[in-house]
């Protein structure tokens, strides 16, 4: 008899804990809240208020030991509309991602300033607009920044610089405006890949940013004049550099490559002068130096004569393998 009382406890118990809701009740009620502000849609359809949230909704994750709402993630379907200040009123998210939904517009939300934790933001692939706003700098935990694709315009925020943690920055694809900030060159922790194309960027390059180490830099598709030189350089680590189709004007015979470059992009623009021998030396997995103004013998050896000719066309008087012979 005894048996089966303690059996019995244990069964009932056991029920109980099977049953008892681990979605925190003002999380479920903040997601709920933006379930409704974007219409019930189909996309966001697993969130029912019967329903646990950490265990039941797609979308979103909670912590293991406080299943306090940590991850949203909302990702590729239908959905329009802003995004909505209760995103602001998830206290412990974070990761927050809305990407590749087209019809979700308006200014990047304030209330994000609220995200303490935040450490990954991704609003990509979306159409917001606006500007790139200074209380993303309040953030300090952030490692990734993306906003990319979309139609944000004005200046990029010098205040950026402060995130002491920021791995990557993606800014590509929308209409911003000015000049790369000075305070690029002086980023306060990680330096982090660096990603400005297809914008409306002009001026020069600041001189600063040749104090850092950045692993990959892509500037390509913008308005940018000057030298570029200063992003390179024999004591870097740098692998990925991206600068085509913009007015850089500089010469490249005495500039110094990093030993671990592999990408190389530098097409249409004004450069001059001839390609150093050192690039014989450098493993590149793809280069680009055309529609240029250099001059002089592509120097054998190395990845150089594995290019297609391509690569090194629309050039002044640039000659010899894979191009025509030298006269």
């Amino acid at each position: 008899m005894k048996t089966l009382f303690l059996s019995l406890l244990i069964s009932t118990l056991l029920s109980l804990s099977l049953s008892k809701e681990l979605c925190n009740s003002h999380d479920k009620k903040v997601l709920l809240q933006i379930k409704k502000h974007f219409g019930d849609p189909y996309l966001l359809a697993s969130w029912q208020s019967d329903t646990d949230c950490c265990k039941d909704w797609y979308q979103v994750e909670c912590d293991s030991t406080t299943n306090r709402i940590t991850s949203l993630t909302i990702f590729a379907g239908n959905l329009s509309g802003q995004i909505p200040a209760a995103v602001g009123d998830l206290p412990y998210l974070q990761n927050l991602v809305f990407r590749k939904l087209t019809d979700v517009t308006g200014p990047i939300q304030p209330a994000i300033a609220k995200l303490v934790h935040l450490n990954f933001l991704r609003l990509d692939h979306l159409n917001l607009t606006g500007t790139v706003p200074d209380f993303l700098s309040r953030l300090k935990s952030l490692t990734f920044l993306d906003l990319s694709f979309n139609g944000l315009s004005g200046s990029i925020p010098s205040s950026l610089a402060l995130l002491p943690n920021l791995g990557a920055l993606h800014l590509d694809r929308n209409k911003l405006t000015g000049s790369i900030p000075e305070s690029f060159g002086n980023f306060k922790g990680s330096v982090p890949d660096l990603y400005l194309s297809h914008n409306q960027l002009t001026g020069k390059i600041p001189a600063s940013l040749g104090k850092m180490d950045f692993s990959v830099i892509d500037l390509s598709r913008n308005m940018i004049v000057g030298d570029a030189s200063m992003l390179l350089g024999l004591n870097k680590t740098t692998q990925n550099v991206y600068l085509s189709r913009n007015m850089l004007e500089f010469s490249l015979s005495k500039v110094a490559f990093p030993s671990g470059l592999e990408n190389l992009d530098i097409s249409h623009n004004k450069i001059f002068g001839s390609i150093p021998p050192q690039m014989t030396q450098i493993a590149l997995q793809s280069l680009n130096v055309s529609y240029n103004r250099l001059c002089g013998q592509i120097p054998v050896g190395g990845r150089l004569q594995s290019f297609d000719f391509s690569a090194y066309f629309h050039n002044r008087c640039l000659c010899g393998a894979p191009l025509q012979n030298c006269k």
